[in-house]
């Protein structure tokens, strides 16, 4: 079943890519974004996390971190993020768990890939449940920018 907005977000711990463990409820008092994307350096990937850079000072005006995810290894993840020079973290869901539980996994992707995040956008709120969700099946198409930063002024 597919999260909706009022559910408790899954917490979920996972490493990043300085292999520190990061556990969404250590977020806890803040709103979180969560930005889930299919595999680090290709187009809309880098396109949806740039876009996600460059309004950095708005979600940290607004309180808000940016968590990056995906089933890309830690050390990809590194490489993305000092190639791409992203303020926030990125996540590696290597196991595919945290996709899962969000909704947010095709179970067969392009080429024959399997377990492969898709794309999709979570704001999550002060308390832990869920503000906004959107979980793409195309995934060439980006989130909507627009209606994240609407929810986070609200």
């Amino acid at each position: 079943m597919a999260l909706q907005i009022g559910d408790t977000a899954p917490d979920f711990t996972l490493y990043n890519s300085e292999l520190t463990e990061v556990s969404l409820s250590s977020f806890r008092g803040k709103r979180v974004i969560i930005h889930f994307f299919p595999m680090a350096f290709t187009g809309t990937c880098t396109e949806q996390l740039c876009t996600a850079r460059d309004n950095f000072s708005f979600y940290e005006g607004v309180n808000a971190e940016v968590l990056g995810i995906s089933v890309d290894s830690p050390f990809t993840l590194a490489k993305f993020k000092q190639d791409q020079s992203y303020q926030f973290q990125l996540l590696s869901d290597f196991n595919k768990e945290v996709s899962r539980a969000y909704g947010s996994l095709y179970e067969e992707f392009v080429f024959g890939l399997k377990g492969v995040s898709k794309r999709a956008a979570f704001v999550v709120d002060e308390e832990g449940k869920i503000a906004y969700a959107e979980v793409l099946e195309d995934a060439g198409n980006l989130p909507n920018f627009k209606a994240i930063d609407d929810t986070l002024k609200a």
